[in-house]
């Protein structure tokens, strides 16, 4: 009942933010139908470029502006990402095309705008904007991209001098798709493309704001505008921006027209991907196969049939620890707040996974994703508590209120005072990524005001429970650890179990980062929840593998290094993303590379955090499992 509760929330969270039309607007059920001439809106997001990684606002450039601007809602993702939706200047009617249209003229580029506009284009910066919920594509031949550049630079030989020259594209070229209703007389807009030109615009003088007459493009006579016309400097002189727009009939359906930004042509690398995990699971699963079928199954008949414990100790080495594998480890408390961690953000990456697959997070819905994952993690803090605290009373721990407090403050702690200080970065750099102080104090609410009695609440349930009974006693004077050879060091079977949970997602943690730091949409969550279940499989398995191991060599300290066996695969998605970043990335400035290091320190912590807390269970349940097997006087 609490589950369905929780789904029926995060459903109409995610519905809140979406845009209202007669009711709920849900991806791929609620269209837009349009008569031939009704207004067609153009809004415009972020300027975005992959060598800063730093959004800025469209109109922090000098670009056209309306009589007056209007912020369209975001929702908490939105703000997140850096999302500033606005209107603009440019308005179609629907099946009507038009060409060269003014947008407006600049009379003479200052020195300042025109610094803004080269650095801009020197870093690559890409315009984004949406029509009916659409963003712009960059028409190209063989694959569009979102967006579009906002000029380019080129080296021209003047007077026997090399000079690099900017120049802008001020007259784009829109084509809208649209598939027809034969029935209504309706049409509903099914792509939004654009082809970008730089053009130094002629007309006939004197200059008519109202109706100007340009020699560069025509309406009547149908003179088009090339790319092989004199393009349009960035210095300071006159600048006119135009946009023709032309409608072209599609056999794309509505329910299809996001399949153009999603088209992935990597399908074969994503099953790949798959095939690799699957091996790797299908080892490991011959492997704890054999330790379970053939080797405990035969220590425990053996056990089980011995009269005398004497007998049994000369038999194999894991039973002669039995006296101390429930024992207590050093740090308890802040073992139970970890593991409490990682049940709350496995709980928030499986509902999340599964609201993204039923189409509740789709990419027509702006945020959505950040902001469900967001509400998800606040609410779960219910489990974490429960869980710490289960944990914490069978070590017969008594100060339950202040492990839950650490429950509630650790991570998050951790997680918000690394992106506070990547915050105060963007701010410096005056960047529209700089989350503002309205939507900071929405964030600190959720995680006070919210989670923290969640976690207290769950914490207290828990705490109520009886503790859980160890299926063996514990004696009270510890036995000692023989020393241990070289391959079962704590630090070597530690490295080595992390590298197999990291082998299973590798191929898919490029797709990942690609859609994270190079602008691309990610939407092939079928794949990822196959993964993901890889991923819990693999980390259970080899942690099991190895606690066998040192189990047998009468190593009882298996607690911790449940957990940091399978959490250490964190370890190599953080070297992962460091060469991510020398082989992919063009980032250059200091500031977008602490960015770059410092999500990517996030995302790596809180995956320690859930590969820790699967692979500490899966042991958990193995060593209770063996030792209940046996009989022990």
């Amino acid at each position: 009942m609490a589950m369905a509760t929780l789904c029926l929330f995060l459903a109409l969270a995610s519905l809140s933010s979406l845009p209202l039309l007669h009711g709920f607007y849900l991806p791929g059920v609620a269209p837009l139908d349009f008569n031939r001439g009704d207004e067609l809106l153009v809004k415009v997001n972020k300027l975005t470029s992959t060598r800063t990684q730093l959004p800025y606002t469209y109109y922090d450039l000098p670009f056209c502006k309306p009589e007056k601007i209007v912020n369209s809602a975001e929702n908490l993702g939105e703000v997140l990402k850096g999302d500033r939706i606005e209107n603009s200047p440019y308005v179609f009617q629907m099946r009507e095309s038009k060409l060269c249209n003014l947008v407006c003229r600049i009379e003479r580029l200052s020195a300042d705008d025109a610094s803004k506009f080269k650095e801009k284009i020197d870093d690559e910066y890409r315009i984004h904007m949406i029509l009916d919920n659409l963003p712009v594509a960059l028409k190209r031949e063989r694959r569009d991209e979102l967006g579009f550049p906002v000029g380019y630079k080129q080296k021209i030989i003047e007077s026997g001098k090399e000079e690099e020259k900017f120049f802008l594209f001020n007259h784009l070229a829109f084509e809208v798709l649209y598939h027809p209703d034969p029935e209504t007389g309706t049409s509903r807009v099914v792509g939004f493309q654009v082809a970008p030109f730089s053009v130094h615009h002629g007309y006939e003088v004197p200059w008519d704001a109202s109706k100007p007459r340009f020699t560069t493009c025509n309406q009547n006579s149908k003179v088009y505008v090339t790319s092989q016309m004199p393009a349009q400097v960035v210095e300071g002189e006159e600048i006119i921006f135009t946009y023709d727009v032309s409608f072209k009939e599609s056999e794309i359906k509505w329910a299809s027209r996001w399949d153009v930004y999603l088209n992935m042509s990597d399908d074969q690398i994503h099953w790949f991907s798959i095939v690799n995990s699957l091996m790797i699971v299908l080892f490991l699963s011959g492997m704890i196969a054999m330790i379970m079928m053939r080797t405990l199954y035969r220590d425990i008949s053996k056990y089980n049939e011995l009269e005398t414990q004497e007998e049994a100790q000369e038999e194999t080495g894991w039973k002669l620890v039995h006296g101390d594998v429930f024992r207590p480890p050093t740090h308890a408390g802040l073992l139970c707040v970890y593991v409490g961690s990682g049940v709350q953000f496995f709980a928030m990456t499986l509902v999340t996974m599964a609201f993204a697959l039923l189409g509740f997070l789709s990419p027509s819905n702006r945020g959505g994703l950040m902001t469900a994952m967001l509400l998800l993690w606040v609410l779960m803090g219910l489990f974490a508590g429960y869980s710490s605290s289960r944990l914490y009373k069978m070590f017969k721990g008594t100060e339950w209120k202040k492990v839950t407090m650490k429950t509630a403050f650790i991570f998050p702690g951790v997680v918000f005072s690394v992106f506070f200080l990547l915050n105060g970065l963007i701010w410096g750099e005056e960047s529209s990524g700089a989350v503002p102080f309205g939507t900071m104090f929405a964030l600190v609410f959720l995680w006070f005001g919210i989670s923290v009695p969640l976690v207290f609440v769950g914490s207290y349930l828990g705490f109520k429970k009886p503790a859980m009974e160890d299926p063996v006693r514990t004696n009270k004077i510890p036995r000692q650890i023989p020393e241990q050879t070289w391959y079962m060091q704590p630090i070597f079977s530690i490295l080595i179990g992390g590298i197999l949970p990291f082998g299973a997602v590798f191929i898919e943690l490029f797709f990942i980062l690609t859609s994270i730091w190079l602008n691309q949409f990610y939407y092939i969550f079928g794949f990822l929840f196959i993964v993901f279940l890889i991923l819990i499989v693999t980390c259970a398995e080899i942690t099991i593998v190895l606690c066998y191991f040192q189990l047998c060599s009468e190593d009882y300290h298996w607690w911790w290094r449940s957990y940091l066996t399978s959490g250490s695969s964190a370890l190599y998605l953080f070297l992962y993303a460091a060469f991510y970043f020398v082989t992919k990335l063009e980032i250059t400035k200091l500031v977008s590379g602490l960015l770059y290091f410092g999500y990517m320190l996030i995302i790596s912590y809180s995956f320690f955090v859930l590969t820790g807390t699967i692979g500490f269970y899966a042991c958990f349940w193995f060593v209770r499992k063996i030792y209940s097997s046996v009989k022990i006087d």
